[in-house]
């Protein structure tokens, strides 16, 4: 059995995306890991930091984002897929450039990949998420943050990675470019997995953050109606109240320790006291999905209602029961 690893990034490192973390954290599982890495700025040391892993694992794959054929954020799937099309594992581990899973959990999934090798119906595994934000110590959990993803494939031509890279389905007679359509597509039929990933995308020093939202913005919106939503923002991203969050009891992966150590925007953070009013509230933010936060909690078990779902769940005993 072989697994691969991979991933895309562009300016990841002038964004503050912890991409040598994210790579370090599942090498130990991985035959081969494949970066897809686009036409950085000068001022980018991207490569640089992938390169200080310095394991013959790695292959970087040089690209190019088009942005004006791959549009609407399109692009990141499409440059997920050039990684994907590259790899040659019977799985294919896909992680985004500030998504990291712990060490505790490697074991679990080697197991998972190889428990299903031979079941071909399994197209992947879901898994569930730790959305961090503001500092390492919440999380937001709010309805509207996704609380489960693929980010783990069988290597098939039919599988893509699909719309903006969030998730993977299976599309008949692609046309290479088309990635938020949904002719001939279909979901994937998934184990569903009690390992988490840790997505790191909303913990970043607030300028950096206002940075990776304009650099989003503009791949699935264009510079120009960038230049006009964002003309009287500020420098730096607001978080807002972060009290209203849950507190992580847990350990971080051993790999972000470093990473970790860096934070030293505290005292720009809000723990408590009234957001400025002149601040565009966000989705969690908002009385609709503070209400259904509060019935899925408290009403449903924690299940997701009226939420995101791209995949069949199978069952595990069914298909086990068959050896």
């Amino acid at each position: 059995m072989k697994i691969s690893g991979i991933t895309m990034a562009k300016n990841a490192n002038k964004l503050y995306y912890p991409i040598k973390q994210a790579i370090e954290s599942i090498l130990p599982i991985c035959d081969e890991f494949i970066v897809a890495l686009g036409n950085c700025d000068q001022d980018d040391k991207t490569l640089e930091e992938i390169q200080k892993i310095n394991s013959d694992k790695i292959k970087i794959i040089s690209t190019v984002w088009d942005t004006d054929t791959f549009k609407n954020g399109t692009i990141n799937a499409h440059q997920t897929n050039i990684a994907k099309n590259a790899a040659t594992g019977d799985w294919i581990f896909y992680l985004q450039a500030d998504e990291v899973v712990h060490e505790k959990y490697l074991p679990q999934i080697k197991q998972l990949c190889q428990t299903y090798l031979d079941y071909d119906e399994v197209d992947g595994f879901l898994f569930k998420y730790l959305h961090f934000f503001g500092d390492y110590q919440h999380h937001n959990d709010y309805h509207g943050w996704y609380k489960h993803e693929i980010r783990l494939v069988r290597n098939k031509p039919d599988i893509y990675s699909y719309a903006s890279a969030q998730s993977f389905k299976r599309i008949l007679d692609f046309d290479g470019v088309s990635y938020r359509t949904k002719n001939k597509t279909s979901s994937l039929n998934v184990i569903k997995s009690e390992v988490y990933i840790y997505h790191y995308g909303w913990v970043r020093p607030p300028k950096f953050m206002q940075s990776k939202n304009k650099a989003l913005a503009t791949i699935h919106h264009g510079q120009k109606k960038v230049n006009i939503d964002f003309k009287d923002s500020a420098n730096k991203f607001d978080y807002g109240d972060l009290s209203r969050l849950k507190i992580f009891d847990g350990t971080h992966p051993k790999i972000m320790t470093n990473w970790i150590s860096k934070f030293d925007w505290k005292d720009d953070l809000n723990y408590g006291n009234k957001p400025a009013p002149e601040r565009k509230k966000m989705k969690h933010e908002k009385f609709k999905y503070i209400l259904l936060t509060f019935l899925e909690r408290y009403l449903f078990g924690n299940r997701t209602i009226f939420g995101y779902s791209n995949w069949n769940i199978l069952n595990k005993k069914k298909i086990l029961k068959r050896t």
